[in-house]
């Protein structure tokens, strides 16, 4: 196999900072494969990839040392546009990719630019329109259509370019679990049909591995911990070392004191053996007691046949329910199901177009958005949406002097929330050079900072790695516990549905379909199919080794929590 990419004795540190980001690179991608590149934020991996596409040193300056080759071109030597021909990027926010008008306009922007007379590029429009099945899509506005379908739009503009490597940067970041799946379909069908060399920097590596990978490259601290396949990976026990969270059903299966083969695939739980380990996990399951005692919590929040219209659109439908004091509560479903939307009303964003929503017992249309901030804080899912100061430690202070907070209550409550998420060393930071998922803790700190009564996070782990998403999601969870702040996770991360909240409430088209306990939820097929959830690799685990899926989620639950 010939060689596509090839990095030797290759370092970089950035412009702006005094430390080398990537350390002694050697690696070689050959062409046609398929590789994930894996690592915890701030670990390198995606300054790796921008030294690929050419935006380094193009576009982000630095100091390079050593060589890095993409189809025989040494990259400083050539230029963007060269290596454009070679390379092309779906970016983790698809929303800074579009330049269009319309669907149609967008994907023909690189073939406008070739001055490609317009009936051939017509032609190829609508052939790589089709290929990732937004043909009937060309008219459409590129921020109206879902996350799924930007991604896909993404793909379309590069793949006439015919280019020989397709990189992908956090593709599932802003999707649902159906839609990844979906995510992860199309990276596979372009791989094989189209024979392209492709990478993927992911987080999520449970879904990644959803379809084959030939290799994995573990990144961290800016050098290469490791370069295998995924079945010899999971064998290990680096991942979480490294800031990588395992899949849940390794993760269950090591609980339940299973030891891994050498034979054993595990990179696909429908391939894995479960009857060679069916009487440890049964033995281990009836070990624990899953029964709960019910505890009756005050109301705080409660919504009254609730209604949302954008013009016409009815974004929300008669939606009713309560939120108690102390609660962690988990809200799912499918992109544009009205998620977003139900948090932009419960902070004051947005009004009801009918129904009311009462906090304490009050309508809480008396109370204006900065009034509402000492009961809810909303974390946003864009963190580019938030951020507004061009310092880390500036941005964490915005909220507390806008409220009038004391500058001595100002200085603890700013030191101990960075702290608390991490970003302490970083606190003078300008935000311009941070990773996605390191901008999305600062937004998390700088609502936590407000301490509100109850806190929403619209997809908190979009972006994070498993050290910095365990260490907010156990500073939260204090908060949680400690000082009975509700909190409610916008999310389409089951994993965090299942090992921090007790109740899942379900949103599909506008309407309110599920509101239960998370292992009820996440074992009723009915639900998950109408929601665009996805089955748990834990209900596959249950009906092999003959449990009730129902009852084995919830005894994970209980497992894991015991464990933490």
């Amino acid at each position: 196999m010939s060689a596509v990419i090839e990095f030797k004795d290759f370092s970089f540190r950035y412009k702006e900072q005094s430390e080398f980001t990537l350390h002694d690179i050697n690696l070689t991608i050959n062409k046609g494969e398929k590789v994930l590149i894996l690592g915890p934020s701030g670990s390198g991996k995606t300054t790796l990839g921008n030294c690929i596409n050419g935006l380094i040193p193009f576009s982000l300056n630095g100091e390079i040392k050593g060589s890095c080759k993409v189809c025989g071109l040494e990259t400083r030597d050539a230029s963007i546009f060269k290596i454009s021909e070679h390379v092309g990027t779906v970016q983790q926010d698809t929303n800074a990719q579009f330049v269009g008008l319309t669907v149609g306009e967008d994907i023909a922007f690189s073939l406008e630019n070739d001055m490609t007379p317009r009936n051939i590029m017509l032609q190829k429009v609508d052939e790589s329109a089709t290929i990732v099945g937004m043909e009937k899509f060309l008219l459409s506005v590129p921020y109206n259509i879902s996350g799924g379908q930007k991604q896909k739009v993404a793909l379309a503009g590069i793949l006439h370019n015919d280019v020989e490597i397709l990189f992908f940067d956090e593709p599932l970041a802003a999707l649902d679990p159906a839609m990844g799946m979906s995510a992860v379909d199309l990276i596979d069908k372009v791989y094989r049909e189209k024979e392209k060399t492709v990478l993927i920097i992911e987080h999520r590596l449970e879904d990644v591995l959803y379809r084959h990978v030939d290799r994995i490259i573990l990144i961290n601290e800016g050098r290469i911990i490791l370069d295998t396949t995924p079945d010899e990976l999971l064998r290990s026990d680096v991942l979480k070392v490294n800031g990588i969270r395992e899949p849940l059903y390794i993760s269950a299966l090591k609980n339940a004191g299973v030891v891994f083969d050498e034979n054993d695939i595990l990179s696909n739980v429908e391939k894995l053996d479960i009857d060679r380990y069916k009487d440890k996990i049964v033995s281990d399951f009836h070990k624990v007691n899953i029964k709960e005692n019910i505890e009756k919590k005050e109301k705080f929040i409660e919504l009254k046949d609730v209604s949302y219209y954008y013009g016409d659109f009815p974004a929300l439908k008669n939606i009713t329910f309560d939120i108690c004091k102390g609660e962690k509560i988990a809200v799912v479903g499918k992109n544009g199901a009205g998620k977003s939307t139900l948090a932009q009303l419960l902070c004051g964003i947005l009004r009801p177009t009918k129904g009311e929503i009462l906090i304490n017992g009050e309508n809480y249309l008396k109370y204006s958005i900065k009034e509402l901030s000492a009961f809810v804080g909303y974390v946003m899912q864009n963190p580019n949406q938030m951020l507004v100061k061009d310092i880390i430690k500036d941005e964490i202070e915005v909220a507390l002097k806008l409220n009038d907070f004391s500058p001595e209550l100002i200085e603890e409550r700013v030191e101990s929330t960075l702290k608390m998420a991490g970003l302490y060393p970083m606190r003078n930071w300008p935000v311009s050079v941070l990773s996605y998922g390191q901008k999305k803790r600062v937004t998390i700190a700088a609502i936590l900072a407000l301490r509100p009564d109850v806190i929403i996070l619209d997809e908190p782990t979009a972006g994070q790695d498993y050290n910095h998403y365990t260490e907010i999601m156990n500073f939260i969870t204090d908060l949680n516990e400690k000082y009975g702040i509700t909190i409610l996770f916008v999310t389409h991360d089951m994993h965090l549905a299942i090992e921090y909240t007790d109740r899942a409430i379900v949103f599909t088209d506008g309407e309110m379909i599920g509101d239960d306990a998370v292992y009820s939820i996440l074992s009723n097929d009915d639900i998950i199919e109408r929601a665009s959830l996805k089955k748990t690799s834990l209900v596959t685990i249950a009906k092999k080794a003959g449990l009730d899926p129902k009852q084995y989620i919830h005894y994970f639950i209980k497992k894991e929590r015991e464990a933490n």
